[in-house]
């Protein structure tokens, strides 16, 4: 019985799975962030130029 939970004890193959849970939990996080912030700033960006054209299209007398 002692042997069987030193063997237990001294087995690591479990912690080796839970790291790579945990980088792989890690890079997800950082890649929605990344995505979020993109998308923000992306749509600032469209809203910006959607802006622009209906001024343009109000001040130039042309029908749009």
């Amino acid at each position: 019985m002692t042997k069987l939970v030193s063997r237990f004890l001294k087995d690591e193959s479990g912690a080796t799975a839970i790291e790579y849970g945990l980088i792989a939990a890690l890079i997800s996080v950082a890649l929605i962030t990344g995505a979020t912030a993109l998308g923000s700033k992306l749509n600032n960006v469209f809203s910006g130029i959607s802006t622009k054209m209906n001024d343009a299209c109000n001040t130039g007398g042309v029908t749009c």
